[in-house]
């Protein structure tokens, strides 16, 4: 009598045992010492996003190594990825030697903290864009207004005045700077966004260029006075700002803005008489932080305008490329979604 009690409690046990598994909220994978799988979990199941059918007598694919754990990263059926902490630990079931793998999802905590580690890798590169960028022209500004109060300095009107006209040059400088910080951090922190709505091209260009004040008189318009976007208008105004004042900083007037419709598309072309940009630096050219090392030494600037006119561009449903201008200088195409119809 006692040995047929013996077996059934030893597979009241093993059912047990499998019940508890299998109510297991990590993933339980069983595999032999051929590498194959003998058992698994509904868990495990949903993490490598196959039924058990599919899995079992089929390889592991892991290093099986018992103690401590170790992350691997499992190759979903329809190509996705996902992040798995494993910890491996050794049973007998059966008589048979088997390595236990408890696996547990942890794609949301890595991919939080990879953001997290990319966001302070900006913030570090930031802070040195800021403190490099920022040293001269506020040097500039100090020794500047320090020749104004030195009572010893005797100054012309005409003198005096192009210190003033030098002071708020380094200032707009500053200001334009933080702009583009700030930009940059809105569209990290991927804050919520004004609607899109629609917004005339011709008055909106020729609205900004009225900031750049005597710049303007180098910059021909062509544009239809019907012609309207559908973006977010100050986004827009942000891309048209940095590619007019790209255009300022690296290229030579003329400069031309033009704007055409077709098929259901505006795009909006900004080109320069300059030199254009250098053909090896072209692939980076969108990139944050990237500027051209033959532009850098002639100009200041913080490398971000670029980068921001991309994000914006495809953030209302658009895109920006560069090429070479009709005259050889520097051409920006963006193109975004005409309002027509809208």
């Amino acid at each position: 009598m006692s040995a047929p009690t013996s077996g059934r409690s030893a597979r009241t046990g093993r059912d047990a045992g499998q019940a508890i598994v299998s109510a297991s909220a990590d993933g339980i994978v069983l595999v032999g010492d051929d590498g194959r799988i003998r058992f698994c979990n509904p868990a495990a199941e949903e993490l490598f996003g196959r039924p058990a059918d599919a899995l079992l007598g089929g390889p592991f694919g892991f290093p099986i190594v018992a103690g401590g754990a170790s992350e691997v990263e499992l190759v979903l059926p329809d190509g996705g990825e996902r992040i798995v902490e494993m910890r491996v630990t050794g049973t007998i079931l059966d008589g048979e030697r088997l390595h236990v793998a408890a696996l547990r999802d942890v794609t949301r905590r890595r991919r939080l903290e990879q953001d997290l580690t990319r966001a302070l890798e900006r913030q570090h590169a930031t802070a040195a864009v800021v403190a490099h960028e920022l040293r001269n022209p506020l040097a500039a500004i100090r020794t500047l207004a320090d020749v104004l109060r030195d009572p010893a300095a005797t100054l012309t009107p005409e003198r005096r005045a192009d210190v003033v006209d030098r002071i708020a040059e380094r200032a707009a400088f500053l200001q334009a700077m933080v702009a583009k910080l700030l930009t940059a951090a809105r569209i990290d922190e991927d804050t919520v966004r004004a609607p899109l709505e629609r917004v005339p091209v011709l008055e909106l260009t020729l609205e900004h260029l009225a900031e750049f004040g005597e710049r303007a008189r180098e910059v021909a318009v062509t544009c239809d006075a019907d012609l309207v976007a559908h973006v977010n208008r100050g986004e827009m105004s942000e891309m048209l700002v940095n590619c007019l004042e790209n255009a300022f900083a690296y290229g030579r007037p003329p400069i031309e803005v033009s704007a055409t419709e077709e098929d259901g598309r505006i795009e909006l072309r900004i080109s320069d008489s300059g030199p254009g940009v250098a053909e090896e630096f072209v692939p980076y050219l969108f990139d944050r932080f990237a500027r051209d090392p033959d532009a850098e030494r002639r100009t200041e600037g913080s490398g971000l305008g670029l980068w921001i006119v991309r994000r914006l561009a495809r953030a209302n449903g658009g895109e920006v490329r560069y090429e070479r201008g009709d005259r050889g200088g520097a051409c920006f195409r963006i193109s975004l979604r005409s309002a027509s119809g809208s």
